[in-house]
């Protein structure tokens, strides 16, 4: 299975790195082959352009600056999101991706009386999630309600695919983990996905 693993993280000794390099190995041990997005690394612009905001409802979208990266989320039959939740929400990086490749005749088409948008990411089959939040568990759960869950859960993938599986861990308290919390995490990464 051809799986797109995106990672959002600024600092290459960050604990989001350190995941990351543990679901990769996992994956390519279970046998998938796995394509690698380093969004900082490859410097990726989060930042709509014009052009590309003013074709959103043209009979073809702006990809003059995304078709690479278009093709990348198109082909993937499996997604792997590994980034710090900050405030409760993406990295800005991160939702510049979203915002810039998940574009209308790719990831998703407008209905003709702009009504409800239907799929086009029909060949995504699996999106699995690790992320890092320094908040305990209840604040994400209680408080806040699960915004990121929501959003990737519900806004993306409820409105972008079909019949894909879904899949997110989050590791609570991360500035103050010892190393057998962060082992006991990779465990569970690897149980899961």
């Amino acid at each position: 299975m051809k799986c797109l693993v995106v990672l959002a993280h600024a600092l290459n000794n960050s604990l989001s790195c350190h995941l990351a390099e543990e679901t990769i190995k996992h994956m390519e041990n279970k046998g998938y082959h796995v394509i690698i997005k380093d969004l900082y690394k490859e410097n990726f612009n989060p930042v709509l352009t014009k052009e590309e905001r003013n074709s959103y409802y043209e009979k073809q979208f702006d990809l003059s600056k995304l078709k690479d990266d278009i093709i990348q989320l198109q082909e993937a039959q499996s997604l792997v999101l590994i980034f710090p939740t900050w405030w409760f929400s993406f990295p800005a990086i991160l939702k510049g991706w979203f915002d810039r490749v998940w574009a209308p005749g790719y990831a998703y088409n407008h209905a003709s009386d702009l009504g409800a948008i239907t799929p086009c990411l029909l060949n995504l089959k699996e999106v699995k999630v690790v992320t890092t939040l320094g908040a305990p568990w209840w604040v994400d759960f209680f408080v806040l309600r699960k915004p990121v869950n929501k959003v990737l859960k519900f806004a993306l993938l409820g409105t972008c695919t079909k019949n894909c599986k879904f899949q997110m861990l989050s590791l609570y308290n991360s500035e103050s983990l010892t190393k057998e919390k962060v082992s006991n995490f990779i465990k569970k990464i690897k149980a899961t996905f």
